[in-house]
C-alpha cells in the first residue's frame, strides 16, 4: 500500500492549547516551564527521548511531544545527582515544545530546575505511556490535519463517499437531493471541509453553519434532517470517488469503454475521478448510483470494462494478423461493434438477410 505524505503547510497547536483541549482526555498537570506554554507543536507523533539524556541529539524534533516513560525515568533515578543534572541539561537544550512524564511519576528536581530555566513545559500525566501516546496521537491527528475547502456536494452512496463537482448551476444539489430521496445520505452541500488522514485518505464534512442543509433553486435552503430524518444525513465521510459534472458537448470525447483511470488530487491524495456529461433526458442520480456500485466492484478487485475486453479477447480478439496484441485487437472489435455504430440496438427478432425469405 502506498503511503501518502501530508501536503506542506500543516497546522500547528501550542502546548497550552493542547493541555487545555477537552479532547485530550488525559489527567495532566504542569510542574515546570510555564513560560514556554506558547511553543508550537507541529508533528502529530510523539518522540521517546531516552538517548537525548546521554547527549545523543540526532533525530530529536523540538516540535514533537517528548515522552519520558518508565524506562527513561528508571534511568534517571539510577544516576547520581550530578548525572541527573547532566541528563536534564542535554534533554532541555533544544527548546522542546513539551516534555511529558507518564505513569504519574514525579520528575527529579534537576529535571524541574532545567525545565524552568529553559522555559520548557514539563508535564506529568497520570496514565501509562501506551494510553497517553494513543490519546495524544488521536487528538493531534485531528488538530494538525492539513485541511482545504472545496465547492461541491458530498454524498454517501452505498457507503461510497461521492464528491460531486462542477460549475455553479450544473445540478449538483439536485442530484444530491434525488439521491437522498432514493435512500442515500447527504454529508455536505456547497462548502466541504476536507482534511488529510494517514496513510492517505481524505475526509469531508460540512461547514458547521451548513450542516444537514442543502440549497435547491426554486425551493430555497432545506434541512435534510428535518425533511427525511436522521438516517438521511451523515456528519463525515471519506472521499472515495470524484464525479465531475459538465455540460454535454457534441465535440467532446467521453469514456465509453471504462479502461482509462483518471484521478483528482486532493491534499496530495489521488482519488479516482469520472466525468459525466449532463444533458436533458439523462437520469444523473441513477448514473451516479451506478458509478458508486462500480467503485465498490473495483475495490473488490473487479473491473467491468477490463473484464469485458478480456472476454471479447478470448473470441474475436484473437483473430487477425499476427503481431497485433490481443488487447489491441479487443479494443478494435469493441470499437467496431459499439462505438462506430450510431445505435447499439439489436435488429428486430426474425429479420432475415437481404434476398432471403422465411
Amino acid at each position: 500500500m502506498t503511503v501518502y505524505e501530508p501536503p506542506s503547510g500543516a497546522r500547528t497547536i501550542t502546548t497550552r492549547a493542547l493541555l487545555d483541549d477537552p479532547g485530550l482526555q488525559l489527567n495532566v498537570r504542569l510542574v515546570a516551564g510555564a513560560a514556554g506554554l506558547d511553543r508550537e507543536i507541529s508533528h502529530p507523533r510523539i518522540q521517546k527521548s531516552g538517548l537525548a539524556m546521554v547527549g545523543h541529539m540526532h533525530g530529536i524534533v523540538p516540535t514533537r511531544i517528548q515522552i519520558l516513560g518508565e524506562t527513561e525515568m528508571s534511568y534517571v533515578e539510577s544516576l547520581s545527582p550530578t548525572g541527573q543534572r547532566d541528563a536534564a541539561r542535554h534533554l532541555f537544550s533544544t527548546n522542546l515544545a513539551c516534555v511529558m512524564v507518564t505513569r504519574g511519576a514525579e520528575p527529579k528536581p534537576p529535571l524541574c530546575e532545567e525545565a524552568e530555566r529553559t522555559g520548557t513545559p514539563l508535564v506529568v500525566c497520570a496514565e501509562r505511556s501506551s494510553a497517553s501516546i494513543t490519546a495524544i496521537h488521536t487528538l493531534l491527528d485531528e488538530r494538525l490535519a492539513p485541511r482545504t475547502r472545496i465547492h461541491g456536494v458530498l454524498v454517501d452512496v452505498f457507503e461510497v463517499g461521492v464528491l460531486l463537482l462542477g460549475r455553479s448551476g450544473i445540478g449538483k444539489s439536485e442530484c444530491a437531493m434525488d439521491l437522498v430521496v432514493h435512500g442515500h445520505r447527504l454529508v455536505a452541500d456547497d462548502v466541504i471541509e476536507c482534511d488529510f488522514r494517514p496513510p492517505g485518505m481524505v475526509f469531508g464534512e460540512a461547514a458547521s453553519m451548513l450542516r444537514h442543509h442543502i440549497e435547491v433553486r426554486g425551493l430555497g435552503i432545506l434541512n435534510i434532517r428535518d425533511l427525511f430524518g436522521v438516517t438521511a444525513v451523515r456528519d463525515r465521510k471519506r472521499v472515495d470517488l470524484v464525479v465531475q459534472l459538465e455540460l454535454w458537448r457534441d465535440e467532446a470525447t467521453y469514456d465509453r469503454i471504462g479502461l482509462d483511470d483518471h484521478f483528482c488530487e486532493i491534499l496530495g491524495v489521488p482519488i479516482r475521478e469520472v466525468r459525466l456529461p449532463v444533458r436533458p433526458g439523462r437520469n444523473m442520480s441513477a448514473i451516479i448510483e451506478i458509478a458508486a456500485r462500480i467503485e465498490l466492484l473495483r475495490q473488490a478487485g473487479h473491473f467491468p470494462g477490463r473484464d469485458f475486453i478480456e472476454r471479447i479477447g478470448d473470441g474475436e480478439a484473437t483473430k487477425g494478423p499476427r503481431g497485433i496484441s490481443e488487447r489491441v485487437r479487443a479494443v478494435e472489435v469493441l470499437t467496431r461493434h459499439f462505438v462506430a455504430n450510431e445505435s447499439s440496438a439489436p435488429p428486430p427478432v426474425g429479420t432475415q438477410p437481404p434476398g432471403k425469405t422465411p
